[in-house]
């Protein structure tokens, strides 16, 4: 069975889907790999060491996308003469799909017959930890959140005691205690920074304290949703979080806002009156710029500058560390495939928890419940 990687054609993107360790892994578990040359160039992964690693190395794309198995990091190209259309009828697509979102690929990937699996479907469930590349690209999100912050800070994050007198430490806040958030906590604090974590999910309190923040969060049971995600709360429950958070914004010199819904809006937690309220020289990073942001002011992939506050509003956070990225990534996929395949053919088990949460397409059809009645209200 062969497994292929094309390159990535997103302009923004640097990441590969998999990298030469991983290879070499699959090799010996009875995989032949497939790789398009100058696939893992952007990441630090050269032609030569996916070769060594037991990978063929081919110079056009369509070689690849006929692959039983084709790999990949962001979605599938889908017009005419896209992507979609030189997979192979029956074969399997496992990336980041955008399946909420994205309704129009989801219905050329069943007209294609194209069994389809994403990795923002994969249950957040013990024995799929190793396979959740949402959490493992926030992790790489969340670290360099904190790297554009202190970069754009005009402020020095630790507690300095020189010649000159004492400086005192940057008060870092970060909105969101899930992977990024707590990554983002991890950071600052290693830079020294005071840091607070925000969240309304009780449960994860212990968890900021344990990196060395002070909870600052507002308990609301009805905003845990399935599988420890945030979800959206009553406008009754957004009027007190926006209160409580007043306070605290007005005094942080860096605000990092993670708080996302899947296929939803991201909630609206710094309004127009707290940036208004902030001292100048003050910096937001909103990682949930692509669903419309966090802040009032936010603009997706730009940074704007609202009465001396720093705003940015990165996108695709974890491409402009591909190395790392990439490596997290591919292990993810490689642990899925190991799931996947057996005696040489991938078994694609409704009756497996794991399967059944992430296949999207198959057999012509949008499998997936949600995602098929999502795609069927957009149409």
């Amino acid at each position: 069975m062969q497994v292929g990687v094309p390159r990535e054609t997103h302009s923004d993107e640097k990441r590969v889907a998999l990298v030469p360790e991983s290879v070499t892994r699959l090799k010996q578990s009875g995989l032949d790999v497939v790789v398009q040359a100058g696939a893992g160039a952007a990441a630090g992964y050269t032609d030569g060491a996916f070769e060594k690693a037991g990978a063929r190395i081919v110079a056009d794309a369509r070689t690849v996308l006929a692959s039983d198995i084709v790999l990949k990091v962001r979605p599938p190209t889908f017009e005419a003469g896209g992507e979609v259309a030189q997979l192979k009828q029956n074969g399997v697509l496992i990336g980041f799909l955008e399946p909420l979102t994205s309704p129009r690929l989801l219905t050329a990937l069943a007209d294609r017959r194209v069994s389809s699996i994403s990795m923002e479907l994969i249950p957040r469930i013990t024995r799929a930890q190793s396979m959740d590349a949402l959490s493992s690209q926030a992790t790489v999100a969340g670290y360099k959140a904190v790297l554009l912050a202190a970069g754009a800070s005009g402020r020095l994050f630790p507690m300095l005691m020189t010649a000159a007198g004492t400086i005192p430490p940057s008060r870092v806040l970060v909105l969101g205690a899930g992977v990024a958030g707590l990554q983002a906590i991890a950071t600052a604090r290693r830079l020294g920074a005071i840091v607070e974590g925000y969240d309304v999910r009780p449960e994860v309190k212990e968890q900021v304290e344990s990196l060395g923040a002070r909870w600052v969060g507002l308990a609301m049971e009805e905003a845990v949703g399935a599988g420890g995600y945030a979800k959206e709360v009553s406008a009754e429950a957004q009027q007190k979080a926006l209160e409580h958070l007043k306070k605290l914004v007005a005094e942080a010199d860096v605000v990092i806002t993670t708080a996302a819904i899947p296929g939803r809006r991201s909630p609206v937690l710094i309004t127009d009156e707290m940036v208004a309220a902030m001292k100048p020289g003050s910096v937001i990073v909103d990682l949930a710029a692509e669903g419309g942001g966090n802040c009032t002011k936010t603009r997706a992939g730009e940074t704007v500058d609202v009465d001396g506050v720093i705003i940015m509003g990165p996108l695709n956070l974890s491409s402009t560390m591909p190395f790392h990225a990439s490596q997290m990534y591919s292990r993810n996929l490689m642990t899925l495939l190991n799931h996947l395949v057996r005696d040489g053919a991938i078994q694609l088990n409704m009756e497996d928890e794991i399967t059944a949460g992430s296949l999207v397409t198959h057999g012509g059809e949008i499998v997936h419940p949600r995602v098929r009645q999502t795609a069927a209200a957009a149409t």
